[in-house]
């Protein structure tokens, strides 16, 4: 029911042309309806029409379309301050301020206005539809349809349907929205749909980790970034959304949900009162050149040059266990960087294929013209493959990439400890485990520390540097100090379950999975939702088919075992597919199944 039921809509009335309202009615004027759009007042109606010629003009400016379909589209929409010009809509979608009370009038009113067989629509971004429409003799009419700023741009649209929705209705705003070439994703009515349910739950979390001084901002925000390929670091996300409108947000999706994940952290509530908004304000958990500036400047909390870690230990010769995907990457990064760098296997052959796998990425650069034959035969020039532990007895910091089992790591350090001369730094790549487990077991814990490389090491930019009560701060500079000579965005962090990454991308990957479980929304919904209205590089979904469903389930369960937070319990469907042996792309099928394709 696309084409032929969508052209039923001819005519769309608009109420409110804030930013977001004139972007709607831009977008149905461009794909050739005819809009009414009403104010409240002449003052508001001249700021809607200005909102509208900006807009259009600056897309003429870009080329992006003519003078006169710049007039023609403009000639399409008919402003008005009378509610009584929406007698002849086919469709009427309210973008008025998130007030409860102001939306039910504005349905109240429209009851004795429009047609019977007219459809409704509210763009709330957090209220109530179902409640919103109660206020209209017939609510099965009424819809959610929340377009994303700038609505002209964004693609995603989340219709939101009510218990009371009638499916003709659901039908068709589909349809229309598909017309307008935009991407409906459908969802049920909960406070915050999908994307800001999901979005704002990680973005709270991280404002915790914040306020409990666990990382800086820069680190927490350098982590998502360099971690997850994500567009923004949630703190300067949140800055650029208002801490006001997240206070809104969160305090609404919690009162509906009870969910504590969503009480707003106690730091938010006294930036907003303190008048710290954010960008809009100059200041949030940023400091801005002036408010509404992009610009970030300098504050009391911005590291200074001064403060820039020290190589505090020599080091030359880089010693590397393991002889896996993230060993390999690891000895790539620390040769390419000019270190010598020698690395042990349990068997000449898992030596051999170290060597291999080195000689055969660098061939594959060689092929693209990014890197050099001389350049292949330096680094590898660099690389020493042995069997024995005990050859690691002079290099400087040894990195250990075994297999994630801490009785075999525990066991690894020991004899390290044994092996390895004094003052050598100890390092594992842990993602999970305890690495004050791994220091107790030997008679240095104040050398031995994290580093946790992202995978494909070579390419991933972001190693967490992560400290235990235990480790010294000279090898914490020592080593971020390192990171930094090697090419990497080092961010430092205490040892406690999921560091920075994991522990702020896992909640959120199990909050998707606990509401597709609810039927809420479909994998595909909330993966496009995600990718296109948060713009992430990969849907919830897709990531955690990548990730390994069983990787994720054991993540997951480090992180409520630590925290004890009830929100944090891994959700029985992922706990399910797992036991069926579901766990993703390397079995052939996860959420998705892979083995037809």
């Amino acid at each position: 029911m696309t084409e032929e039921t969508s052209r039923e809509f001819t005519t769309v009335g608009v109420i409110g042309l804030g930013t977001m309202g004139a972007g709607i009615a831009e977008v149905f004027a461009r794909n050739g309806y005819d809009v009414i759009g009403v104010e409240v007042n002449e003052a508001a109606l001249e700021r809607g029409r200005q909102h509208l010629e900006h807009s259009t003009g600056r897309a003429v400016k870009r080329e992006k379309m003519t003078e006169e379909q710049q007039a023609e589209l403009l000639g399409r929409i008919t402003l008005t301050t009378a509610m009584e010009d929406l007698a002849k809509a086919d469709l009427v979608v309210e973008a008025v301020v998130e007030s409860l009370e102001v939306k039910k009038a504005i349905f109240r009113t429209l009851d004795d206005i429009v047609r019977p067989d007219a459809v409704l629509a509210t763009n709330t971004s957090s209220l109530s539809v179902t409640e919103i429409s109660t206020a209209n003799a017939k609510p099965g009419r009424v819809v959610g349809v929340h377009f994303f700023n700038p609505a002209p741009v964004q693609n995603l649209v989340e219709i939101v349907r009510t218990v009371v929705t009638e499916p003709e209705v659901l039908a068709r705003v589909q349809g229309l929205l598909r017309d307008l070439g935009k991407n409906p994703v459908v969802c049920g009515d909960k406070a915050g749909f999908i994307a800001n349910t999901l979005l704002f739950g990680y973005l709270n979390h991280a404002v915790s980790m914040y306020e409990g001084k666990y990382a800086s901002r820069e680190d927490i925000d350098a982590a998502m970034r360099f971690g997850c390929g994500y567009p923004m670091g949630p703190l300067a996300l949140l800055d650029l959304i208002g801490l006001d409108t997240a206070y809104e947000i969160l305090d609404t999706m919690y009162k509906q949900g009870r969910d504590r994940l969503h009480a707003p952290a106690p730091i938010l509530k006294q930036y907003v009162t303190a008048g710290l908004l954010g960008r809009k304000s100059g200041r949030g958990f940023y400091t801005y050149e002036a408010p509404d500036s992009p610009v970030v400047v300098a504050d009391a909390h911005t590291p200074s040059e001064d403060d820039k870690p020290q190589l505090h230990h020599d080091i030359s010769l880089v010693g590397v266990v393991g002889t896996g995907t993230m060993a390999c990457g690891i000895v790539e990064v620390f040769a390419k960087a000019g270190y010598d760098v020698l690395f042990t296997g349990r068997g000449q052959d898992k030596v051999d294929g170290v060597l291999a796998t080195i000689t055969k990425n660098f061939d594959k650069q060689i092929q693209r013209g990014r890197a050099t034959e001389e350049q292949k035969a330096e680094v590898l020039g660099r690389v020493r493959g042995t069997t024995s532990l005990d050859d690691l007895r002079d290099v400087d910091i040894v990195v250990e990439a075994i297999a994630e089992d801490l009785a075999i790591k525990t066991t690894l350090f020991e004899n390290l400890d044994e092996i390895c001369k004094p003052g050598a730094i100890l390092a594992t790549t842990t993602s999970s485990l305890p690495i004050i487990a791994m220091a107790k077991v030997t008679k240095r814990p104040q050398d031995v520390i994290g580093m946790h490389f992202f995978n494909p090491a070579a390419i991933m930019k972001l190693v967490e540097v992560v400290s235990t009560v235990a480790t010294d701060e000279s090898v914490t500079e020592s080593v971020l100090a390192l990171c930094d000579r090697v090419g990497k965005v080092a961010v430092r962090c205490g040892d406690r379950s999921g560091f920075i990454v994991n522990a702020l991308l896992f909640p959120y990957l199990n909050d998707a999975v606990k509401m597709l479980e609810a039927h809420y929304a479909t994998a595909d919904d909330i993966d496009t939702a995600m990718k296109q209205g948060c713009a992430l590089p990969m849907g919830p979904f897709e990531l955690l088919d990548v990730v390994g469903n069983d990787v994720s389930l054991a993540i997951q369960r480090e992180l409520y075992l630590e925290f004890r937070e009830p929100g944090f319990a891994p959700a029985p469907l992922l706990e399910h597919l797992v036991t069926a042996g579901y766990l993703g792309r390397k079995t052939g099928r996860g959420f998705r199944d892979y083995s037809a394709r």
